[in-house]
């Protein structure tokens, strides 16, 4: 259970997300709320980095899952923020520095076999030029958002594109 995996710090660090993430989907504040009273999975963070123009989002090429923000578990005693953080920098070479505000926190599968986990999206904007250093066996690019990518979560890509949306407007939070 994630309680036995995570200490407290990063329990509230990760509900304090899920309440400011500007959207929340598949009931992700109640499921947190359920966490210690069954099965769960590790938490998951993601990071959507937009370049200055917020006209491209850095996707990077999953072996199963396609074309996916960078991200994956976060690892016991980071906070999902760091997790986010290190995901980013282990897959692209990038430091980033995350928005305040979530952009999404989701609850899903990332395999029908295995239980649902919490995943808190983060957002970070960057310059393009910034040379990439995508992980062995996992291309990174920069993909235009008026474009389609194909991802195992196919949902992700109008999610991404509202959000550069938001943020384009000034209407983010």
């Amino acid at each position: 259970m994630i309680r036995d995996v995570f200490d407290h710090r990063v329990i509230e660090a990760a509900a304090a997300d899920v309440r400011l993430a500007r959207m929340e989907f598949d009931g992700a504040g109640r499921w947190l709320t359920s966490v210690g009273k069954g099965p769960s999975e590790p938490l998951a963070a993601e990071v959507w980095v937009f370049d200055e123009a917020l006209a491209r989002v850095l996707l990077v090429h999953h072996r199963w899952r396609g074309w996916v923000p960078r991200g994956g578990r976060v690892e016991p005693g980071e906070t999902p923020r760091e997790g986010g953080r290190r995901e980013v920098f282990e897959e692209t070479g990038i430091e980033v520095e995350l928005l305040p505000e979530p952009a999404a926190a989701t609850v899903r599968s990332y395999r029908s076999e295995w239980p649902a986990t919490l995943g808190l999206s983060f957002v970070a904007i960057v310059d393009a030029a910034k040379p990439l250093v995508p992980e062995s066996g996992q291309p990174a690019a920069w993909t235009p958002l008026d474009e389609d990518w194909a991802s195992y979560f196919p949902e992700d890509a109008s999610r991404v594109r509202q959000h550069a949306g938001w943020l384009r407007d000034g209407s983010a939070r």
